[in-house]
């Protein structure tokens, strides 16, 4: 239930699915179903865990399945399938989910999915994430006005993907999450200019999201580690930027997803430092006809979940562009009770703000009819 006191209703700018067994067994290329991501029983220890053919670790469920649980009931490995939350997969399950925390639809990432973004063979990656498309247009399809699916691309070069792009916009999906490196160059040259185009052509939306690249080595303990993955899409962001992708593409729309958002003004502005200090001989990547900060603020948007820092410094940037998320059912969700946290960590917003972050500006972006929704 909305519990703010907004006639709009409120929706999730990055959500997730947990993956289950069939996902990728029951929809893959038959030359490639051996090989299939699929959930096997690994003991009390591990519990059960997805064996990805070609990675070396198996991939648990645990953590994307831990919201609403207590800090010290969190593990890394040990769930079960039939213990994680049913609304990972059940659309029916999921309603119920939404209502309980005052959320009217989602825009739906995937979990197994972010991390296969990081697979080393393209094609076995091509094959999963068209399986993957597939199982989620049926999951989606089932409540589509609530649950908004972004597809799955390889990127195995510009002209699949705009391939690609068509079939995810036939299956009713409404965006696309891009892995962190495509397979040929990198998305700042100009081989990708025809796929950008597509991409508006099309109104998909394309997102980052965090855990689809490297985000470099870091030093110290784990958790130091869980502090260095926004920079993964930070790089992602600086280098479309600087590498003249929004000046070639003014209407190109991208997503830096779950990366936080506080981060954002300083970011604009060391950019803009480098440019007026440093460019001549730290070159952009074209000519920009414009301060990089302004491309930033014109042509990505981000999400984020309890960032307060955030909400606090929507003013230092462009608020119309920032998307509320719960990130359901993943640990670092605000679920169940993000109406109580948005009531504290809203106060300073004008309502205007308020209605744009939590629904019209992620409404704007993927056209979302809200009508239908209130």
């Amino acid at each position: 239930m909305n519990t703010l006191g907004l006639s709009e209703p409120i929706i999730s700018a990055d959500s997730h699915i947990t993956e289950p067994p069939g996902t990728y067994v029951d929809f893959i290329d038959p030359a490639f179903r051996d090989r299939a991501p699929r959930l096997v029983d690994g003991g009390e220890k591990l519990g059960e865990v997805f064996v990805v053919d070609g990675m070396a670790r198996p991939l648990s469920l645990s953590t994307a399945a831990a919201a609403g649980k207590r800090p010290d009931e969190i593990k890394a490995m040990g769930a079960r399938f039939d213990d994680l939350h049913r609304g990972g997969w059940d659309p029916v399950a999921r309603m119920a989910d939404q209502d309980r925390d005052g959320v009217a639809a989602e825009v739906i990432y995937p979990s197994i999915g972010m991390v296969l973004c990081n697979h080393s063979d393209v094609d076995y990656k091509n094959a999963c994430f068209q399986a993957y498309n597939r199982w989620l247009a049926e999951f989606c399809g089932a409540r589509p006005q609530r649950l908004l699916g972004l597809g799955q691309t390889a990127m195995r070069s510009p002209e699949e993907a705009i391939a690609d792009l068509h079939t995810i916009k036939d299956l009713g999906l409404r965006g696309v999450m891009l892995p962190g490196v495509p397979a040929i160059e990198d998305y700042d040259s100009t081989i990708y200019d025809d796929f950008w185009e597509a991409a508006i052509e099309l109104r998909l939306p394309l997102s980052f999201h965090i855990l689809t690249m490297s985000s470099g080595k870091t030093r110290g303990p784990k958790m130091a580690g869980f502090l260095s993955i926004v920079r993964g899409c930070q790089d992602v962001m600086a280098m479309l930027v600087m590498g003249g992708v929004f000046e070639r593409h003014p209407n190109l729309r991208i997503v830096c997803a779950e990366a936080d958002a506080g981060w954002v003004p300083h970011f604009m502005y060391r950019m803009d430092h480098a440019y007026k200090r440093h460019r001549y001989w730290l070159p952009a990547g074209q000519d920009l006809s414009k301060l990089p900060s302004e491309y930033f603020a014109e042509n990505i948007y981000v999400t984020f979940q309890d960032d307060w820092s955030a909400f606090k410094q929507a003013d230092d940037m462009n608020w119309k562009h920032l998307l509320w998320a719960n990130d359901f059912p993943h640990s670092d969700s605000t679920w169940p009770w993000s109406q109580e946290m948005l009531a504290e960590h809203t106060q300073r917003l004008s309502h205007e703000q308020k209605v744009a972050i939590l629904s019209g500006n992620v409404a704007e972006l993927y056209g979302i009819d809200r009508a239908v929704l209130v």
